[in-house]
């Protein structure tokens, strides 16, 4: 195995599912009084999601837009987990590589402005590493994110 290219440098967010948002979001927001900084709809992605930020973390309340389509992105409850990497493309390349099956689409806009891209929860005959049943989502840190990191 060739130097991995790349760091994780911490948790970006959680996604957390629901067939409806309102419950979601009565507990996380007027119970635990986690402020919302904003919300992202996404038709081609099936979501409706509220977006909440703890400590530099975000915590993505979704919903889908239409409940027969896919993704369909409250099962399971907890979608996916999101990882700041210093270098995206260096690490989906590097991944990839590596036998690391990544779900269609490559690297794109996510809901908060960074370049994303998601590793399939399964793995396949083409590309058997996956995330082990958990979607994982790369997500590209911004420079104050990789300083910070660097200390």
């Amino acid at each position: 195995m060739s130097t991995r290219p790349f760091r994780v440098l911490g948790i970006q967010q959680v996604a957390i599912g629901a067939p409806s948002k309102a419950a979601l979001r009565h507990l996380w927001v007027d119970l635990f009084g986690i402020p919302a900084t904003g919300t992202f709809r996404s038709e081609r992605e099936n979501v409706d999601e509220d977006i909440l930020s703890i400590a530099g973390v975000e915590i993505d309340l979704m919903e889908p837009i239409d409940m027969a389509k896919s993704p369909k992105v409250h099962e399971p409850r907890l979608n996916h987990l999101g990882l700041w990497v210093d270098d995206l493309p260096a690490a989906v390349t590097w991944l990839t590589e590596q036998g690391v099956r990544f779900t269609p689409g490559g690297i794109r806009k996510g809901a908060a402005g960074h370049d994303v891209c998601f590793i399939h929860p399964k793995g396949d005959a083409a590309s058997p590493l996956s995330g082990e049943g958990v979607l994982i989502e790369l997500v590209q840190a911004p420079a104050d994110v990789i300083a910070r990191a660097s200390v």
